[in-house]
C-alpha cells in the first residue's frame, strides 16, 4: 500500500517531461546538439525529482540516482533536492528529506542541492518555506539562485522579456536590503542560457536588454550555467566574454563556482574543463581550491553578505593572479 501510494505521490506531484522540450518552452533553438544537451539536463532534473518522490527514503533514492550518467547526475540531485523539499514543505515523510539528503550522498552536491531547494520554493506556500530552510547560512544563497531560475524557466515572458523583478523579496528574513534581488538574478541569468540556447550572442543581447545595473548577476549566472551544463564550444565561449565585456570577472568568478560544484562531486566534464580554462584560465581543480581558501570563516552577515563577501574575493584573487583580467 505504501509504495502505492508512493506512486501516486510521484504522478501527481512530478511535472511532464514535455515541459522541458525547448519548443514547448518558446526557447531559442541553436542546432539539435544543443537543444539535445538542454532538454536532458532538464529531463534527467526531473529523473531525480520524480526518484526522491517516489522512494521510501532518501537513500533509496540515491542508489538510483547514483547511476545516472556523470555528465548529467548533478541535475539529478538539484532535481532530488526540489523533491526532498516539497515532501518537506507539503508536510510528506519525515520532514527531514533535505536533511537526510544533504547528510548523504547529496553532501558531494550541496551547490545542486540547495538550488533545488529553491525550486521547491517557488512552488511551495509561502507560510511553508520555513519548513524548508536550509541550515548552511553560506550556502543558502544558492536557494535564490533556484527560485530566480524557476521563474525564469516557466514564467520567461514576464521575467526575462518583461525584466520584472520582485522588490522586498521576504526571505531570508534579515536579509540586506536588495541582496536577495541579486541573488535572485544569478538565477535568473543561469537560465538565459537555456533561454538563448546556450548560443552567446543571443543570451547577451537578452541580458543587454535589462537595466545597467542588473547586469553583472545575469552575466554572472549565464557564466555558471556556461560552465556546468556546457552548450558552447570555445569560440562560443570566446563570443561571450566579448559581450561580457566589464562584467567578464563575474563571469569567471561564478564559472570558478560551477567548477567547484562539478570537483565536488567528482563530475568534472571536459567542457567544464573547456569552460574553466577560457574563463579563469585554471583547471577545475585549481578553480574549486581557490574558492576553498577564499570561503569566509567564521560565515557572519553584515552590511554585506558572506556570500557576496565570497564572491568578490574569489573575483579579486582571479584578477590578482592575472588569470582574468579586470
Amino acid at each position: 500500500m505504501a509504495g502505492s501510494w508512493r506512486a501516486l505521490r510521484r504522478r501527481i506531484l512530478t511535472p511532464d517531461h514535455s515541459e522541458t522540450l525547448l519548443s514547448k518552452r518558446g526557447f531559442h533553438e541553436k542546432s539539435a546538439d544543443s537543444r539535445d544537451l538542454l532538454e536532458t539536463v532538464g529531463a534527467t532534473f526531473l529523473t531525480g525529482y520524480a526518484y526522491v518522490m517516489e522512494a521510501r527514503t532518501v537513500a533509496d533514492a540515491e542508489t538510483r540516482l547514483e547511476e545516472i550518467p556523470e555528465q548529467f547526475r548533478g541535475f539529478a540531485y538539484e532535481g532530488a533536492g526540489m523533491g526532498a523539499a516539497m515532501l518537506d514543505g507539503f508536510g510528506l515523510g519525515n520532514g527531514r528529506k533535505v536533511a537526510d539528503l544533504l547528510a548523504g550522498r547529496g553532501r558531494h552536491h550541496s551547490y545542486m542541492v540547495y538550488v533545488g531547494v529553491g525550486w521547491a520554493m517557488a512552488r511551495l506556500p509561502r507560510f511553508r518555506w520555513a519548513a524548508v530552510s536550509p541550515p548552511d547560512p553560506l550556502l543558502r544563497w544558492l536557494v535564490l539562485d533556484g527560485y530566480g531560475f524557476h521563474q525564469a524557466y516557466f514564467h520567461t515572458r514576464k521575467y526575462v522579456h518583461e525584466h520584472y523583478q520582485e522588490r522586498g523579496f521576504p526571505w531570508p528574513k534579515g536579509a540586506p536590503a536588495g541582496y536577495p534581488d541579486r541573488a535572485l538574478d544569478q538565477g535568473i541569468g543561469r537560465a538565459m542560457w537555456f533561454v538563448g540556447g546556450s548560443a552567446p550572442d543571443v543570451v547577451a543581447d537578452l541580458i543587454d536588454r535589462f537595466p545597467e545595473s542588473r547586469r553583472e548577476d545575469l552575466y554572472s549566472g549565464a557564466g555558471l550555467a556556461a560552465t556546468y551544463a556546457g552548450g558552447g564550444d570555445e569560440s562560443e565561449l570566446r563570443v561571450f566574454l566579448r559581450r561580457a565585456g566589464k562584467y567578464r570577472t563575474q563571469v569567471a568568478q561564478a564559472s570558478a563556482f560551477a567548477a567547484t560544484a562539478r570537483v565536488e562531486a567528482g563530475l568534472v566534464t571536459p567542457h567544464t574543463e573547456l569552460a574553466a580554462r577560457f574563463f579563469c584560465d585554471l583547471t577545475p581543480q585549481q578553480a574549486a581550491a581557490l574558492c576553498d581558501k577564499a570561503r569566509p570563516v567564521p560565515v557572519v552577515d553584515g552590511a554585506v553578505p558572506a556570500y557576496e563577501v565570497w564572491r568578490r574575493r574569489i573575483a579579486e584573487q582571479l584578477v590578482a593572479e592575472g588569470d582574468v583580467v579586470a
